[in-house]
C-alpha cells in the first residue's frame, strides 16, 4: 500500500497513456465479464471492467503479485465466444479490498477475430430498441438493447462515434453505454427488429392500425405467448407474459380502445358491434422478414370497457424436440423407450400453462421421425405444425368434440393418437379402447402430479383393469424460467428451501440467483425449461392400480424403482444452476413430512 502511494504519480501516468491509448476504442462491457488471469504459475478470478482491441482495465477477486512490465494471460467469455489474450501490465492501483490493473494485448486481433457481442446472444427489448427512428438507426448504426441500471445498452459498429450515441442519449434522456458488434450483422438486425417503417416509434399515436401491428412485432420480439389488452381509468394497459410472467409493455390513451378493439375483431373474425357478451376468433399475424404467427383471441366486457387476450401460437415446430424440454438423461431414456411401443397410453399431466401440449408434440415429432406411421392429432386449438402429422381442430360450435372426433379417426386407420385433451368419461374409455385394439396414444390430462392420474381416470368412469392393461407412462410436469447464464450470481441453498425441497443435506450448497445483463434484457432469466416426474407403469405398478392402489402407493412404488419425484427434478436443476429458488418454489408443492423415506 505504501509502495502505491509513493508511485502515485507514475501510476496515474501509466494509466493517462493507456486511457489515451485505447480512447478510439474503449468500452465498458454491460454484463459481468468475469476472466481467468495467469500470471506465471499463479492463477485468479477477475473482472474485465473495461475492454477495446488494445487492452483492458481489471479488478482483481483473488490477491495476485502484479509487477508493471510482467507478461499475463486472460480467458474470458462473451456470449458464446472464449476469448484467450497475452497482455503487458502497463499499471496496478491498490485501494481499499480490490485491486486494479490495467493491461496491454501484445498483438492487435485479426478482424475476425475482434471482441464484439454476437447480436445472436442479445435479447432485445422492443420498449427501447423501437423508440429510435429507424432512419437515425440506419444511418448511425446503432440500436438501443435495453436499459440496464439507468443507462441506455446500445449496440453500436464504432464505440468511438459519438454522433449515434449523443442521439440515443437525447432520445432516453439517459446516458448510453455502447457495446461493440460487427456492422454488417447490425445493419440486418436493424431491418428485423424495425421491419416495416410504419412500426417505427414516431407513428401517430392516433394510427390504431400501426398501434396494433407494433404491438404484434413487440410482442414477438419479446418471444411473448400472451397479449392483454385491458382498459383501465387511466388509459389502455397493454402487457406481454413472457416466460410467464406479465410485462408491462405501453399504456395507450382511452380514445384509442374502440378502435383497436375494432381492428382486432375485424382481424379475427368477429362482431364488432357486439360488446356485451365474450366472443372467440383467430387469425394469422404476416411479421415483417417473411414470418407469422397464429393468434387466438379472446374478448370480454369489463367496467371500464372490453378488454382482449391474444394468444400468440407458433407456427412452425423446427426446434421442438424432447431434448431441448429440460428432460434428465435417465427421464429421456424412459419417455424415448416408450415412444417405441407400438400401442398403450402415454399421458402428460399437470395445470393449464405447465408445457404438456408441447410435450406430447416434440414426442409426436420424435415418433414421426423414428418410424413410418399414420399419426393424427385432435387439438384445440392447433398450436405446431408438423409435417407428417393430420392435424384436426376441434370445434365445439361446430358440434366437433374430442368424442366426436376421437370416433372418426378409428376409421382413418392411425397408428398414434394425440388427444389434446382428456376431458370427459366418453373420451377417456374411447382412448382406452383405441389403446388395447393396437393404437398408440398421447394424451394430456389435469392432474397435480403422475400418480393421480390413475384416481382421475377411474373418477371418469374408466375401469381400473383397463387402466392397468393400457397405461405405459405418466409424465407430470411444471415449467419455470431459465436463468440467464451470463448474469446468474452463486449463493449458497439456504437449509430451509432445502427441507421443503426433502434434501435437508443439500443446505449450503451452490445455486444461483439472477442478476441483470445485457444477454436477458436486464430480467436474469431467459427462457423456460420443464421439471419432469416419469412413472413407469411396469408389471408391478400394473397389478398395483388392477388392485386398487392409492396414489400415494403407485407414488411410493415408483420411488423405490428410483423414479425421482417432481422435487428431485427441481433440486438438481436447481444445483446445476438452470433456475432458481424462487421459480422453483412457485412452481412445486412439496410435504417433507409426506416423502418416504426412500425417496
Amino acid at each position: 500500500m505504501n509502495g502505491s502511494r509513493t508511485n502515485g504519480a507514475g501510476v496515474d501516468a501509466g494509466r493517462a497513456r493507456s486511457d489515451e491509448r485505447r480512447r478510439a476504442a474503449r468500452w465498458t462491457p454491460a454484463f459481468l465479464c468475469a476472466a481467468r488471469l495467469r500470471a506465471g504459475a499463479a492463477e485468479a478470478e477477475a473482472c474485465l471492467s473495461d475492454l477495446s482491441d488494445d487492452g483492458g482495465r481489471l479488478v482483481l477477486r483473488d490477491p495476485l503479485p502484479l509487477v508493471k512490465g510482467s507478461e499475463v494471460e486472460l480467458t474470458f467469455t462473451i456470449g458464446r465466444e472464449t476469448f484467450t489474450r497475452k497482455a503487458e501490465v502497463i499499471w496496478r492501483s491498490d485501494g481499499g479490498d480490490a485491486v486494479e490493473a490495467g493491461v496491454a494485448f501484445c498483438s492487435r486481433p485479426e478482424p475476425d477475430e475482434r471482441i464484439v457481442l454476437d447480436l445472436a446472444d442479445l435479447n432485445v427489448d422492443p420498449k427501447e430498441a423501437l423508440r429510435i427512428p429507424t432512419s437515425i438507426a440506419l444511418r448511425r448504426r446503432v440500436l438501443p438493447i435495453c436499459e440496464l441500471d439507468g443507462r441506455i445498452v446500445t449496440a453500436c459498429a464504432d464505440v468511438a462515434d459519438r454522433t449515434g450515441l449523443d442521439a440515443v442519449e437525447r432520445l432516453f434522456d439517459l446516458p448510453a453505454l455502447p457495446q461493440p458488434v460487427d456492422g454488417s450483422k447490425l445493419s440486418k438486425t436493424i431491418v428485423e427488429v424495425h421491419g416495416d417503417p410504419r412500426l417505427a416509434a414516431q407513428t401517430a399515436e392516433t394510427d390504431h392500425v400501426a398501434q396494433f401491428d407494433q404491438i404484434m412485432y413487440a410482442a414477438w420480439l419479446r418471444r411473448a405467448s400472451d397479449i392483454h389488452v385491458c382498459p383501465e381509468r387511466d388509459g389502455v394497459h397493454v402487457q406481454l407474459r413472457v416466460d410467464g410472467q406479465l410485462e408491462p409493455y405501453r399504456i395507450l390513451p382511452l380514445d384509442l380502445h374502440a378502435e383497436l378493439l375494432s381492428r382486432i375483431k375485424v382481424l379475427a373474425g368477429m362482431d364488432i358491434a357486439e360488446r356485451r357478451a365474450p366472443q372467440d376468433g383467430r387469425f394469422t399475424q404476416e411479421l415483417p422478414g417473411d414470418r407469422r404467427v397464429d393468434v387466438r383471441v379472446a374478448t370480454l366486457p369489463t367496467n371500464h370497457g372490453e378488454r382482449a387476450t391474444l394468444r400468440l401460437l407458433a407456427i412452425e415446430a423446427g426446434s421442438l424436440t424432447l431434448e431441448r424440454l429440460g428432460m434428465s438423461a435417465a427421464d429421456l431414456a424412459r419417455c424415448s423407450r416408450n415412444l417405441a411401443s407400438p400401442h398403450g397410453m402415454i399421458l402428460a399431466t399437470g395445470p393449464t400453462g405447465c408445457g404438456k401440449t408441447t410435450t406430447l408434440y416434440a414426442a409426436l415429432r420424435a415418433i414421426t421421425e423414428s418410424r413410418a406411421v399414420n399419426a393424427i392429432a385432435l387439438q384445440e386449438p392447433v398450436e405446431y405444425d408438423i409435417p407428417g402429422i393430420s392435424q384436426v381442430e376441434i370445434d365445439t360450435s361446430q358440434k366437433i368434440t374430442f368424442a366426436s372426433a376421437l370416433r372418426s379417426i378409428m376409421r382413418h386407420d392411425p397408428d398414434v393418437i394425440m388427444i389434446g385433451e382428456i376431458r370427459d368419461g366418453e373420451t377417456a374409455n374411447i382412448a382406452i379402447k383405441a389403446a388395447l385394439t393396437g393404437h398408440l396414444v398421447l394424451a394430456t390430462l389435469h392432474t397435480n402430479s403422475a400418480a393421480s392420474a390413475v384416481t382421475r381416470l377411474v373418477d371418469m368412469g374408466v375401469a381400473r383393469y383397463l387402466i392397468a392393461a393400457t397405461l405405459r407412462l405418466v409424465m407430470a410436469q411444471r415449467l419455470v424460467r431459465r436463468l440467464c447464464p451470463g448474469c446468474r450470481t452463486p449463493e449458497p441453498l439456504g437449509p430451509a428451501v432445502a427441507t421443503l425441497l426433502g434434501e435437508p443435506s443439500a443446505a449450503e450448497r451452490t445455486v444461483y440467483r439472477p442478476g441483470r445483463c445485457v444477454f436477458c434484457a436486464g430480467r436474469g432469466f431467459h427462457g423456460r425449461l420443464g421439471l419432469f416426474e416419469l412413472i413407469e407403469v411396469d408389471r408391478e405398478l400394473s397389478d398395483l392400480i388392477r388392485k386398487d392402489g392409492q396414489e400415494e402407493d403407485v407414488e411410493a412404488a415408483a420411488r423405490r424403482k428410483g423414479m425421482p419425484a417432481l422435487a428431485d427434478d427441481a433440486l438438481a436443476k436447481l444445483l446445476a444452476g438452470d433456475t432458481a429458488v424462487h421459480p422453483v418454489l412457485g412452481a412445486v408443492e412439496v410435504e417433507p413430512a409426506a416423502r418416504t423415506t426412500d425417496a
